[in-house]
């Protein structure tokens, strides 16, 4: 699958971009530079984790282990965001950000790739793809078709 890249995002300011120097989520930025969706896994029993998630929920195995997950979900829950920061935040226009569970179990807060003045439905499938901020690729969810489209 072809990654999605915005060359510049239409949603927040560059000085927003997270630094990736000794980040704890550095695998995340360095696959989503490659195009990949990477996210964390239990070292033991491959539980999903959180982002920062060090120590297992399932087995108390500290260390967790980073893979290429498929791109793709459904919308647990949306919220449109009407309070817009001049000088942070680009558009003037009210924005959804969505709680995407993904097909590997993990569940990430993103904001839309594109800019949409309509928020998915809860349950719609999504495809995420990156936006470019800064020097740093982000993930963010775009509307899909079905859940099998590409």
């Amino acid at each position: 699958m072809t990654a999605t890249y915005l060359d510049e995002d239409w949603l927040l300011v560059p000085k927003l971009a997270p630094s990736t120097t000794d980040d704890p989520l550095t695998p995340l930025y360095a696959g989503a530079a490659a195009g990949a969706l990477v996210l964390p896994f239990c070292l033991a029993c491959d539980l999903p984790l959180e982002l920062e998630q060090r120590v297992c929920d399932g087995c108390a195995t500290a260390g967790p282990v980073w893979r290429q997950v498929e791109p793709r979900g459904s919308v647990h829950s949306v919220t449109v965001v009407h309070r817009l920061e001049p000088g942070l935040i680009r558009t003037t226009e009210p924005y959804p950000v969505a709680d995407v569970e993904l097909h590997s179990g993990h569940r990430l807060v993103l904001g839309p790739l594109h800019p949409t003045k309509t928020a998915p439905a809860i349950g719609d499938p999504v495809t995420i793809g990156f936006r470019r901020l800064g020097a740093v690729a982000l993930p963010a969810f775009a509307p899909s078709e079905t859940e099998d489209s590409p």
